[in-house]
């Protein structure tokens, strides 16, 4: 038996099934969509942007290239200056060598400067130096200004050599920081070049006031960014430290992940690695001064060699010591630490600079036979020192 249905009661059922959506819409996966949207807007407001630390990065790095500026000064103005100065061979060599001198000098005083007087005003310093000594050379009419200037200078240099990878690795977020730290070295490696190409063409003068600019663009360009976070956030300046770090981090950027995690010593790395390091960076300073020297010997046609002597220390270990170096180190100890690093570094690169023109003198075969049984050796220093 059928049941009769209302008439009004069909109506209102087939108006009701029109309504019906053709597609159903579960409300769960609706609230899921939205909370994945959400999250994506978050993540991609939380990313900022980076330009701070890559404008941050390059007035830092003019300070690398200073550094070279300085290393390779001497080589294709040796003729010039002893001819116009009257100078020994000795006496040449003295000004050569005692760059590094001031370099160990620069390298042992500038840690605690650095803790003193945070990251940019090391820096600050580190230009000084260079500047007065650049001056010194060009007004230089006899060999003791001209070796002040030299000393200066390289007060200036070994200053940069420290402070420099350890202000781009503070500033340097997780992802870039290996790879910013690296451009030390290469800058390193660009103002040698230039000045030993340039200065081949230039007077020894000239070249010295060109050394200028490299310092002036890292004095001005200090006024732009921010300082260390990581030293405001050790010297007890939160507000500063929130504020540097978010100027570099981007003013969209979510910085409490990073802010919670910075002052954090790494006490379990520290003692075996700080060793370690110790063992493998003295040998930097001698292979940038043999590659200098290389430079001035090979003759145009060895260039291929050269370049890859050039390519394998700037990819081993003219980059990684300092990388290394400038990492491991816990905050409370880097200034010390690191500058002892590097003053050992520079004492090695004197005696090499310093002996140069002697061995020269006695067989310039010889030379860098002996320059490649003390790299041979050192290959198996660090195999050993790292098995």
């Amino acid at each position: 038996m059928i049941a009769k249905q209302d008439p009004e009661q069909g109506e209102s059922s087939l108006q009701e099934e029109i309504r019906e959506p053709l597609i159903l819409v579960d409300k769960a996966s609706d609230d899921e969509e939205d909370g994945y949207a959400a999250a994506d807007q978050t993540h991609k407001s939380s990313k900022g942007h980076e330009w701070m630390v890559y404008l941050s990065t390059f007035i830092a790095v003019c300070g690398s290239y200073a550094f070279g500026a300085c290393a390779g000064y001497s080589s294709p103005t040796q003729s010039g200056i002893m001819e116009d100065l009257s100078l020994s061979l000795a006496e040449y060599s003295l000004f050569g060598s005692i760059l590094t001198f001031g370099a160990m000098v620069g390298a042992i005083t500038i840690g605690p400067i650095a803790d003193w007087i945070g990251r940019k005003g090391a820096m600050r310093v580190s230009s000084s130096f260079c500047v007065a000594g650049w001056l010194a050379i060009y007004f230089a009419e006899g060999p003791l200004p001209l070796d002040i200037g030299r000393l200066a200078t390289g007060y200036g240099m070994g200053a940069f050599s420290y402070v420099v990878p350890v202000f781009i690795a503070e500033i340097a977020p997780k992802n870039l920081r290996g790879a910013l730290t690296t451009l030390n070295q290469v800058m390193i490696c660009c103002g040698v070049s230039v000045s030993f190409i340039i200065g081949t063409v230039l007077k020894w003068r000239v070249l010295a006031l060109i050394g200028l600019i490299p310092c002036a663009i890292v004095v001005l360009g200090l006024f732009l960014i921010p300082e260390s976070p990581r030293w405001l956030a050790k010297v007890g300046r939160p507000k500063d430290f929130e504020a540097a770090l978010q100027r570099l981090r981007g003013k969209d950027a979510d910085i409490s992940e990073e802010k919670d995690e910075i002052q954090v010593p790494i006490t379990a790395l520290g003692a075996p690695l700080i060793d370690r390091v110790g063992k493998k960076t003295p040998h930097t300073g001698f292979c940038l001064r043999i590659g200098r020297r290389v430079v001035h010997e090979i003759a145009l046609d060895a260039s291929p060699i050269l370049a890859v002597y050039i390519g394998s220390f700037s990819i081993g270990m003219g980059a990684v010591p300092w990388v290394v170096m400038s990492e491991i180190f816990p905050i409370n100890v880097k200034g010390v630490a690191g500058g002892l690093a590097t003053l050992v570094n520079w004492f090695i690169a004197w005696l090499e600079s310093y002996t140069f023109n002697f061995l020269m003198s006695w067989s310039s075969y010889g030379t860098f036979i002996l320059y490649g049984a003390i790299n041979a050796l050192a290959i198996v220093f660090v195999i050993k020192s790292g098995s």
